[in-house]
């Protein structure tokens, strides 16, 4: 017997195919219009959507949720305006469909292409981040597919909020509304969506490791895997000291919250002199807790900086606030194996004057993102100048990294001929 959930999501996949036939046929001007109407009705209804966030964060604060994922979760009227500056920032943005990714002219005469096309249905499963809602719908309308929504029961009133006023603007523009669609918060519906195979194309789960793990290991519909960030700042010998504090403080502290904050900080034992005294004193004063190995033990002693001794799992830990492990080693090699034993493949820093090195550090570190000389904040679909993001995927499939526009189209090839036939 077809249980409710299952019932519910085949409801919602139909519809949601049917929506994406009508984008499948829109224009880039057209779509770029429904953005920015998405984009002032999402700003007209700034006071309802702050409302409906601000009971989201009241059950938070009294369901005792951690700090960190409040943060993720509060809507203001600024951040609001970023949501919509977001959608208007897609619309500034190449259409992805009907680009010529390859093509030829044969010896008998048939003319070929292969061209970006939509998904089609897009499931994108989530956790505590209400943006998400409108960059997910944003980036489906914009790349030609209908979304299927199935965020976090913290989320709900501001998701429920959000959908309904994009919803509204697409029908105002005798759009599909069904582009985009919110299932409710029964988990029932997560295996429903991720096993809906026939009526959904593409899943893409982004949160926390369980919710990735779950979603990987039971869907048999096809998945680009998101991952967690324990993401390193490495500190190479002869860094120049400033720059690596300024990076190394940024990355930690900016926004601890998120997936692209740096986890973990490993100097080389000839930048640990320069480096460590000045920046363990700056991440205290920031309020970080320091998880420290006893080499840099030893430079917090000298100063009266407070710290904890590190632990494997502090090492492994994506800590998601205001907390880091920090670490001396020998050599770079030291370093390149402590990232690949602990790392997630979300983003690597290498702070260095040392070109070579740095190449070293980009060919020989598995990541989705290398820095060098810069923070790891900038892993970002918007600072890449992607526009929004769906996500930042750490498998080697398809898509890796910031996924935006591309990421969300597949191809077909087109084949054009005057009456050609094989012998």
């Amino acid at each position: 017997m077809t249980s409710t959930a299952d019932a519910r999501v085949r409801a919602a996949g139909e519809r949601a195919h049917t929506a994406s036939r009508r984008l499948a046929l829109l224009s880039r001007a057209e779509k770029d219009a429904a953005l920015m109407a998405l984009a002032d009705a999402v700003v007209a209804a700034s006071d309802d959507i702050v409302r409906a966030n601000a009971c989201d964060l009241r059950r938070g604060a009294e369901a005792d949720m951690p700090q960190s994922l409040q943060d993720r979760l509060r809507l203001t009227s600024g951040r609001v305006e970023a949501i919509a500056a977001a959608l208007r920032d897609l619309a500034g943005l190449a259409d992805p469909v009907g680009e010529v990714v390859r093509g030829s002219t044969l010896p008998n005469g048939l003319q070929i292409r292969q061209v970006r096309v939509p998904m089609g249905v897009v499931g994108m499963i989530y956790e505590a981040r209400p943006n998400v809602t409108v960059d997910a719908a944003g980036l489906g309308l914009k790349s030609g597919n209908a979304m299927i929504l199935r965020g976090g029961s913290a989320a709900a009133d501001s998701n429920a909020v959000l959908v309904a006023t994009m919803r509204r603007a697409l029908e105002e523009r005798d759009l599909p509304a069904d582009a985009v669609q919110l299932l409710s918060g029964d988990r029932d519906e997560v295996t429903a969506l991720i096993t809906a195979r026939g009526l959904v194309d593409l899943v893409i789960p982004r949160g926390g490791a369980d919710l990735i793990r779950t979603v990987v290991l039971g869907a048999t519909v096809p998945v680009i895997e998101t991952g967690v960030g324990n993401c390193h700042v490495y500190v190479d010998a002869g860094a120049d000291p400033a720059m690596a504090r300024d990076i190394a403080l940024n990355a930690k502290t900016q926004r601890p919250s998120v997936c692209n904050a740096a986890e973990s900080l490993l100097v080389h034992r000839d930048a640990a002199d320069a480096v460590l005294p000045e920046l363990l004193a700056d991440l205290h004063t920031a309020g970080v807790v320091l998880d420290l190995d006893a080499r840099a033990a030893a430079y917090a002693d000298r100063s009266g900086t407070p710290y904890r001794a590190v632990t494997e799992q502090a090492w492994a830990a994506e800590f998601h606030g205001l907390e880091m492990s920090v670490g001396v080693l020998d050599s770079l090699e030291d370093a390149i194996a402590h990232i690949d034993r602990y790392g997630t493949g979300h983003t690597e820093v290498i702070v260095t004057e040392d070109r070579a090195r740095a190449r070293q550090f980009v060919a020989q570190v598995d990541a989705a993102v290398v820095m060098v000389n810069a923070s790891s904040r900038f892993t970002d679909g918007g600072e890449f100048g992607f526009g929004a993001e769906i996500g930042i995927s750490t498998q080697k499939l398809h898509a890796r990294g910031p996924m935006a526009l591309q990421e969300l189209t597949s191809t077909k090839w087109v084949v054009e001929g005057d009456g050609q036939i094989r012998r």
